[in-house]
């Protein structure tokens, strides 16, 4: 059977990355989606009703390739953190997390374009926050990553030296649970060797 194409419906190179270095080479269709005009009961529901809407949205342009699409945030102290709108707010976040814990969700949906089933879950990893100085802080801030990924803080670039560990899949955090996807996909009839590069 030929390889069928994979489409990752998401900008995030960080994603992108994780399924390159897992043997994909998917194609980048970024959604649109308005994140704002969502709302659920919680983080987790959240993440999974932003996924299944950034997949959806691009479904329809790419054929019968097999799309799948992620949206991540932080929940801390029963709060949810996406992006920070400036480096004031990363700092308040941060200031707060250090020393302490919170729960990475990301938010999964994967569609078969060839016979449009889908299927969605979240994973929910524990990140474990460093006690990190304010001398680091700043100059973490000053790089901008910050304000560029959910919760203020990445464990595979400049925050990682301040995140004392995960507990759950790593990959979740970057972005995309791998062994969810396989599982998804799995769900759909399909293999991660269908999509192998």
């Amino acid at each position: 059977m030929p390889r069928r194409s994979l489409v990752l419906a998401s900008g995030s190179t960080a994603r992108r990355r994780l399924l390159e270095a897992a043997g994909f080479a998917p194609s980048v269709v970024v959604s649109g989606v308005d994140e704002s005009a969502f709302d659920a009961p919680d983080t987790a529901t959240l993440v999974r009703l932003l996924a299944e809407a950034k997949a959806g949205a691009v479904v329809g342009d790419t054929g019968d390739a097999v799309v799948v699409g992620c949206d991540s945030v932080l929940e801390f102290d029963g709060r949810s953190f996406g992006k920070p709108a400036d480096d004031d707010e990363a700092r308040s976040w941060l200031r707060t997390m250090r020393g302490r814990a919170g729960v990475l969700h990301t938010g999964h949906c994967v569609i078969d374009g060839r016979t449009g089933a889908r299927r969605s879950a979240t994973a929910s990893t524990v990140v474990r926050f460093g006690e990190f100085t304010d001398a680091e802080l700043d100059a973490y801030l000053a790089t901008g990553e910050a304000r560029q990924v959910a919760g203020a803080f990445t464990i595979d670039g400049r925050a990682a030296p301040f995140v004392d560990g995960v507990d759950g899949d790593p990959g979740n955090v970057i972005g995309l649970s791998l062994p969810l996807f396989r599982r998804l996909l799995a769900d759909l009839g399909l293999t991660v060797m269908d999509l192998w590069a």
